[in-house]
C-alpha cells in the first residue's frame, strides 16, 4: 500500500475522469484507492475505481465526488482490497454489470483481449470506447451468457445482492463449474483500518469485510 497526491487532469463526457499519479498507485481491475481532495470539508475519503489506463496515471471509474473539478489535487492511499484475478485459462469472458455502470469491469476486457479470449459485457447502460470485438449484450440476456462463459466478473451493489441470487436461480451450477467473481459495492469509509464493520458482507454464514477480504469476492462464497 501506498499513500501520495494524485491530481484530475481530465473529465470525459461520461463523468468519468482521469487522475494522475505514481504508477504504484495504480490499482488493479477491482481493487480501489481511498481518495480525498485537499481543502474539502468533506469528512470521509471516496473510494476510487479502477476504469482504463491513462498515461502518468489511470482513469477513474463511476461514480466520483460531484465537488472534483478539473485541477482538483487528492490524497491517495491505496491500491486497497482484492481485485479481479482473471485466470489465464479463460477463454469465454462475461462481464456482467448488474445494476450500474459497467466502467468497473472495463479493464478486464484489455486484458482478456491480450489472452486471445472472447468477451462479452453484460449491462443495461452504455459505454464509450468499447472494442467492436466485444459482444454487448443487454442484462436480460445474463443467464444464457453466464452458461456459455467459462470466466464470469459480476459488479453489484450489496443491497441488491438478494436480486443477483434471484437472476442466477437455475444456474448453481455456474459458480461451481466455472470461475466467477463478484465486486460488491459498499462503503468503505476506513479502508481497512478502523475495522468499522461499515463494508461487511455475509460470506458463508460468517461476516467478512469488503475493503480488505474484498471487494471481489468468489460468487459461489456470496451466493451460497
Amino acid at each position: 500500500m501506498h499513500t501520495g497526491v494524485g491530481q484530475i487532469t481530465e473529465i470525459y463526457l461520461d463523468g468519468s475522469a482521469r487522475v494522475d499519479c505514481v504508477p504504484e498507485l495504480v490499482p488493479a481491475p477491482g481493487q480501489y484507492l481511498l481518495a480525498h481532495a485537499f481543502d474539502s470539508d468533506i469528512p470521509l475519503a471516496a473510494p476510487v475505481f479502477f476504469y482504463d489506463s491513462s498515461p502518468n496515471g489511470f482513469r477513474a471509474a463511476l461514480p466520483l465526488q460531484s465537488s472534483w473539478t478539473l485541477g482538483t489535487r487528492l490524497n491517495l492511499r491505496g491500491p486497497l482490497g482484492r481485485g479481479f484475478l482473471l485466470p489465464a485459462s479463460a477463454r469465454k469472458i462475461a462481464l456482467i454489470a448488474f445494476d450500474d455502470s459497467p466502467t468497473r469491469l472495463y479493464g478486464l476486457i484489455s486484458l482478456g483481449l491480450k489472452q486471445n479470449s472472447e468477451v462479452d459485457l453484460v449491462c443495461n447502460s452504455t459505454l464509450q470506447d468499447v472494442p467492436e470485438i466485444v459482444e454487448v449484450q443487454p442484462l436480460q440476456q445474463a443467464s444464457e451468457i453466464c452458461k456459455w462463459a467459462d470466466f464470469i466478473a459480476l459488479d453489484v451493489a450489496r443491497e441488491n445482492l438478494n436480486q443477483l441470487k434471484e437472476m442466477l436461480k437455475g444456474l448453481e451450477q455456474v459458480p461451481a463449474a466455472r470461475e466467477a467473481q463478484v465486486l460488491v459495492r459498499t462503503s468503505m469509509p476506513c479502508g481497512g483500518l478502523a475495522e468499522c464493520g461499515i463494508c461487511a458482507v455475509t460470506i458463508q454464514h460468517d461476516w467478512k469485510m469488503a475493503c480488505k477480504d474484498g471487494p471481489v469476492f468468489l460468487l459461489k462464497e456470496v451466493i451460497n
